[in-house]
């Protein structure tokens, strides 16, 4: 499946949707009680990518705006892991969940677009929630093909990587910045390039002079290989990189215990985090913690609107859904301890240039580091 139909796609059929975020423990159902809102007279279900639902990232994002669901809807919920990360592996889960009258179903990950494909066939009277895909065959050159029981919801990371790169521009100032991808894959690639862009933006106008070296932007391959994240971190701060943007899930968190290993023997650097406020991760000292920021995307919120449009019949079925600035569906973490309020401002003042369109941020390689 090629990039560009994705991106097109997605453009051609955004619409706006918006929400909240909760949490709990691990492989179970779960129900919940009291409230006056509607009772939900569906069970929702979730397949986990690689990783489980507290991996500080896109299956946590996802599991958490499913609880927060419960808590108003008091449905039955629950998720299941799968053995591996094959299509075969997920299509099984998806009919597990289904059998069990889960019929509703919730799947992070583009890695679900060609078991989603069949399953939206296979089921027809269930739901189903692709984050960060579209569905399609597999075969070279396939074209999208979401029906009315599906909707595909993607995220522009490159906004929220655009404030992310202002702000460590504006924190560090004059220096050098990294970044660590997982996979190549669109969602990561926009991450990377919004915030070589942020950088570049705050070098332009707002005085910074951090340099980005073509030596410190490398994909790891993976979504889970923590030991490289920390080796890839420890090379980029030996060759003098002073804050790492880390959108690797596992391979981050290698990234962010090499940052906290080195503020543990005196050293100052950063990691900005990714997807979900990674501020807690980096904690290494009382409340001190080395996420100077995160790359937020509200996973959550796009679990829990989806819900809570089925249960109002407004299920946007057949549709792909952008979610961007300009319906707060990414920025950066409400709360941001390491950066000083004047920093804060200005980035929130770009961040209404972004949302107003003053400020276009480009979703594509150009001239940036790839």
């Amino acid at each position: 499946m090629k990039k560009g139909v994705i991106a097109l796609i997605s453009m051609m059929m955004s619409v706006v949707l918006l929400a909240g975020c909760g949490a709990k423990p691990a492989a179970e159902s779960g129900g919940s009680n009291g409230g006056d809102a509607p009772k939900a007279n569906f069970k929702v279900g979730m397949v986990t990518d690689a990783g489980t639902i507290d991996d500080k990232s896109f299956n946590q994002g996802t599991y958490e705006g499913i609880v927060k669901a419960n808590a108003d809807f008091k449905m039955e919920y629950k998720y299941l892991k799968p053995a591996g990360t094959t299509e075969a592996d997920y299509s099984k889960e998806i009919g597990n969940l289904y059998d069990a009258g889960f019929k509703f179903i919730v799947t992070p990950g583009f890695k679900f677009e060609t078991a989603i494909f069949r399953a939206q066939d296979k089921f027809t009277d269930a739901k189903f929630v692709l984050i960060d895909g579209i569905p399609h065959s597999g075969e070279e050159n396939a074209e999208p093909v979401v029906k009315e029981n599906t909707v595909s919801i993607y995220f522009a990371e490159h906004e929220a990587g655009f404030l992310a790169g202002i702000a460590a521009a504006l924190h560090v100032k004059d220096g050098q910045a990294g970044f660590i991808g997982g996979m190549k894959i669109p969602p990561v690639e926009k991450f990377n390039w919004g915030f070589q862009q942020g950088v570049n933006y705050a070098n332009e106008n707002l005085g910074t002079k951090l340099v980005i070296n073509k030596e410190n932007v490398v994909y790891q391959g993976s979504f889970d290989d923590v030991a490289a994240g920390s080796q890839l971190a420890a090379q980029m701060y030996d060759r003098g990189v002073n804050v790492i943007f880390a959108a690797a899930g596992g391979v981050g968190v290698g990234a962010i215990n090499e940052a906290k290993t080195r503020a543990q023997n005196g050293s100052e650097v950063w990691v900005v985090g990714v997807d979900v406020d990674q501020y807690e991760d980096g904690v290494y000292e009382g409340d001190k913690s080395v996420i100077l920021t995160s790359a937020v995307k509200k996973v959550d919120q796009a679990a829990y609107d989806m819900i809570k449009a089925e249960i109002e019949g407004k299920f946007p079925g057949g549709q792909s859904i952008t979610i961007d600035a300009k319906n707060d569906g990414v920025g950066l973490p409400e709360k941001n301890p390491n950066l000083s309020e004047d920093i804060i401002k200005q980035v929130n003042e770009v961040f209404d240039k972004i949302k107003s369109g003053d400020i276009k941020v480009a979703g594509e390689k150009g001239d940036l580091i790839d």
